[in-house]
């Protein structure tokens, strides 16, 4: 029998496809954004679809309708935790939605609990609390901070999951023995995306010098990829031949290659992260303009991780 599942604030639906992956049946989930609902109702047409304020949605009445679950996934609003925010005012009200997963863990009461958030999430003061309150329901909590690199996924992703289970300490997880898979992986060379010149009287100057500084160590016959949004501490560019750094919900990246005009760029599209996330080309991301489809995966869980983490719960471990 198929673990049955609740995803709770969905998005795209990378912790449902990494759950699936790994054998869970996915029953229902919960999200407010309907570029999320219609990404989700794409690629899981028969689950019960929630699209509601997790705040206003009765675990009783969701439970009459869906019966007993054995597994809650579920991936909280992030923003207001992270460092990405910069010194910008959080919102606490915001925050405290991750006290939603409790309420339906307290309806529901299934085997396991995994929550996924940014690591800056325990730095949070309310956060002892979350894990207080799993535990006087009757859960044992592991903590793990996993890089979705070490999975198999062509980027740098660090986060946090707070992994539940009634019945035992949950095992620790161990990563895959794998090789990291390198940007350039994801990168589609097929010539069907537009192109620029670099060197644009509307180029940014930021931009220039970041590519001149990856010009620089590489040599200018080198393909490589740019920071084209956003602060970072590594000189604003990096090899394709390295996982992605971290995608955002922002437009952040841009893929520079020499041409015989000069050098050309373009950003990442959608597609290309959808690959760098762990999803499969099979995935549907067809939701919305191109900002919401950078959104959804920018806030997505990479399903290879949540495959890896759902099959250490599920898979019966052999007698030592």
């Amino acid at each position: 029998m198929k673990v049955r599942t609740l995803d709770l604030f969905h998005g795209a639906g990378g912790s449902s496809h990494g759950a699936q992956a790994a054998g869970a049946r996915i029953v229902a989930g919960i999200d407010m954004w309907d570029k999320a609902l219609d990404c989700y109702h794409r690629n899981f047409p028969r689950v019960h679809n929630v699209n509601a304020d997790i705040r206003d949605v009765s675990p009783q009445g969701l439970r009459r309708k869906i019966g007993d679950i054995d597994l809650i996934i579920a991936s909280p609003e992030c923003t207001n935790h992270t460092c990405a925010k910069g010194g910008a005012e959080r919102s606490e009200e915001s925050r405290l939605t991750a006290f939603e997963v409790v309420r339906f863990a307290a309806e529901f009461m299934p085997e396991w609990i995994v929550l996924e958030n940014v690591v800056h999430m325990q730095s949070w003061d309310a956060y002892p609390r979350l894990i207080n309150d799993f535990e006087e329901l009757g859960y044992r909590c592991r903590v793990e901070k996993l890089n979705a690199m070490d999975f198999g996924v062509p980027q740098s992703r660090r986060r946090l999951f707070l992994i539940c289970c009634l019945s035992a300490m949950p095992d620790e997880i161990v990563p895959p023995a794998c090789e990291a898979a390198p940007a350039g992986s994801i990168i589609d060379l097929n010539g069907r995306y537009f192109f620029s010149p670099l060197y644009s009287p509307r180029r940014a100057i930021p931009t220039i010098e970041r590519a001149k500084r990856a010009m620089a160590e590489l040599g200018e016959e080198e393909h490589f990829l740019i920071v084209y949004y956003g602060t970072d501490q590594s000189g604003g560019w990096q090899s394709i031949d390295r996982p992605l750094r971290t995608i955002t919900t922002l437009d952040r990246f841009a893929y520079v290659r020499p041409s015989p005009n000069g050098h050309m760029m373009r950003m990442l599209q959608p597609e290309e992260l959808k690959l760098a996330m762990g999803f499969p080309k099979s995935f549907k991301l067809e939701s919305g303009v191109r900002r919401d489809k950078i959104r959804l995966m920018g806030n997505a869980v990479c399903p290879p991780v949540m495959k890896h983490i759902i099959e250490s719960l599920i898979t019966p471990k052999r007698e030592k």
